[in-house]
């Protein structure tokens, strides 16, 4: 597999929507075998943060979209969740944020929760006096601005790639260019992922969030179920990824935390078939790559 022990910048996203998968105390030793420091999990899920006491892991802890309407209208929900899922696994879970919901579109009705969500669990987490800093995460405004915590971003090449293969070439999305292929003013591209966070930094500066620390909270390529998507194009993409990250963008130079999408394949993930496959390893722990 592309090691990923030295890169301090990546983190890998632990997906559970399979039916096939190792218990969570065999995923945890998979992880500190495979040197992976960084965690993300898109639940509070018990039996998970149960494994990880004492492992050394930083985790993202995720609220699920079905509670951000409860914890928006009501601090008690708030603090019950934080003293349900964050305070029984302190100090021996090394939680580094909470993301307060996951893939909301600004047209989804459950948009209106997000801030407000974000605002009381910041005020029950910061009100518990933890014994370390957990920051509490999410969409772009002014509040992450103001408590410094940074904005989780979704950063996919592959889709990028998808809605435009004529004009985007496959080497390009796959960090495989030998060579700038796109100039903007004094800042040359290699590839997509890169445009594609200079984009957002660009963006950022536009509403006054410059200072804003972005943290690329899933990326990844499929190795199977539809174009481009195979086992040859996803080890690329994963091995040039990770060897990158740490020097950052033209826009940033500097190391950028990046999580990758995801340990395992998820065989009950879909409609779409490459959903089931964006996994790093097997159900039966044999890396991919």
């Amino acid at each position: 597999m592309c090691s990923l022990i030295t890169i301090q910048s990546i983190g890998v996203n632990y997906g559970t929507i399979a039916d096939d998968l190792p218990p969570a105390t065999e995923v945890i030793a998979l992880y500190k075998t495979s040197g992976i420091g960084k965690m993300r999990i898109f639940d509070p899920n018990q039996a998970t943060l149960q494994a990880l006491k004492g492992s050394g892991i930083s985790v993202i802890v995720g609220v699920v979209n079905n509670d951000l309407q409860g914890l928006a209208t009501s601090p008690t929900t708030a603090n019950g969740w934080v003293q349900t899922n964050i305070s029984p696994y302190l100090p021996g879970v090394n939680i580094s944020y909470i993301a307060t919901g996951n893939e909301i579109k600004p047209s989804d009705p459950l948009a209106q929760y997000i801030e407000p969500a974000m605002q009381n669990l910041y005020n029950a987490v910061t009100s518990s006096n933890f014994p370390t800093q957990i920051n509490v995460s999410t969409a772009i405004d002014i509040f992450l601005v103001s408590t410094k915590a940074p904005l989780l971003a979704n950063v996919y090449p592959y889709f990028a790639y998808l809605s435009d293969p004529t004009d985007i070439k496959l080497d390009y999305a796959l960090l495989n260019s030998s060579g700038v292929v796109v100039q903007d003013g004094n800042l040359g591209y290699q590839n997509l992922f890169d445009a594609m966070m200079d984009s957002l930094y660009y963006a950022l500066e536009k509403i006054s969030a410059a200072n804003l620390t972005v943290t690329v909270t899933e990326t990844g390529w499929p190795s199977d179920g539809g174009v481009a998507a195979t086992v040859d194009n996803a080890g690329t993409y994963y091995k040039n990824l990770i060897s990158h990250v740490d020097n950052g963008t033209p826009k940033r130079p500097r190391p950028l935390e990046t999580y990758l999408f995801a340990l395992s394949d998820e065989d009950q993930k879909g409609p779409v078939e490459t959903e089931k496959h964006f996994g790093l390893f097997s159900p039966t722990k044999q890396p991919k790559y």
